[in-house]
């Protein structure tokens, strides 16, 4: 029986223009865990999620889905995981029906069984009566929504959350979370990475927070508060700040600003 985690980071290391956007980071997310990433604005997160979704190549380090080494078997990778960005660009000249059935195909999903799924994912997501509508005429939220179906049908062993409420509406907030604990109960390994520590707070099992592309605190809430000495009414703000000596302000993920990515 093979009890390796469904993500294992390694020493993951990215850099722009000489600049270390993910510097030697490292960690761990099991089956049926959410993983809340947080950190200031360029912290490093969207590239990181980006670098293990394979969007973005490994310069060097290690990333491994479901035991598949994303740079030596990057199919069997990617077949078992699924990215939502933090701006969803849907095909533009594909309808909402043939995004879903495109998936299905480069999954390579059983034909009887994916568009019942489809069905109770656009019912979810209330994209049912969109079916034709093509990407370029998809609001946000709706291209949101969308990328949650498209994620979520072949039913991955890892999902990677970008800001994953971002435009969304009252309904596809409650929509969305419902889904994301869904998939945990599923025995999904989610990484979800948000400035809205409430959501991050009352979603994660455990927490990963980093600055300047590395990691400086690992574990959960209960310990964050004490590494921190924030006590046990400690909120993850609280926890955030303490850790990263933020000020309060949007560019270290708090205020008015703090809700949605830059």
């Amino acid at each position: 029986m093979n009890d390796a985690p469904p993500l294992r980071v390694h020493a993951l290391r990215r850099t722009f223009e000489d600049r270390a956007a993910v510097d030697g980071l490292g960690f761990e997310v099991a089956a049926g865990e959410i993983l809340g990433l947080v950190g200031p604005n360029g912290a490093g997160k969207t590239t990181t999620l980006r670098t293990i979704a394979g969007v973005l190549p490994i310069e060097s380090g290690q990333v491994r889905v479901a035991g598949h080494d994303l740079a030596r078997a990057e199919m069997e990778a990617k077949r078992r995981l699924a990215y939502v960005p933090d701006e969803p660009a849907p095909f533009e000249v594909l309808t909402v029906d043939e995004h879903l059935e495109f998936t299905a195909r480069l999954f390579q999903l059983d034909e009887a069984a994916w568009p019942v799924r489809a069905d109770a994912l656009l019912e979810r997501f209330d994209l049912a009566d969109r079916r034709d509508a093509l990407g370029s005429e998809l609001s946000r939220g709706m291209r949101q929504k969308l990328s949650f179906c498209c994620a979520w049908l072949p039913e991955p062993d890892v999902i990677l959350l970008d800001e994953p409420l971002s435009g969304l509406d009252p309904r596809g907030i409650r929509a969305a979370r419902a889904a994301i604990e869904e998939e945990r109960a599923r025995g999904a390994a989610v990484v979800l990475s948000s400035h809205l520590l409430e959501l991050v707070e009352s979603l994660a099992d455990r927490i990963l927070i980093i600055d300047t592309g590395r990691a400086v605190f690992t574990g959960t809430l209960a310990e964050a508060r004490a590494a921190a000495r924030t006590g046990d009414g400690g909120t993850l703000e609280e926890v955030f700040f303490a850790v990263t000596g933020g000020g309060g302000d949007a560019a270290s993920g708090t205020g008015p600003e703090a809700s949605r990515t830059p």
